[in-house]
């Protein structure tokens, strides 16, 4: 059985998240984070159609934030 699958998350400015994951060709997006979840579990299936899934998926949310000084 294949190990964990990670996606680096980010949340866009406009809302919404597009998540990429970190070791397969796979990219998706969703308007919400449950939307997300089910769009890479989607798109989990679709590319590992033939092939053995991985036990588990990651999202690792990553968060920019700029904050003004001054």
């Amino acid at each position: 059985m294949k190990s964990e699958l990670v996606f680096d998350v980010m949340q866009e400015v406009d809302g919404g998240f597009v998540a990429e994951c970190l070791t397969e060709p796979i990219f998706t997006q969703g308007d919400t984070w449950d939307e997300l979840r089910a769009s890479v579990l989607e798109a989990v299936s679709a590319y590992f159609f033939d092939d053995e899934k991985p036990s588990a998926v990651r999202l690792h949310l990553r968060r920019d934030e700029l904050i003004a000084v001054g």
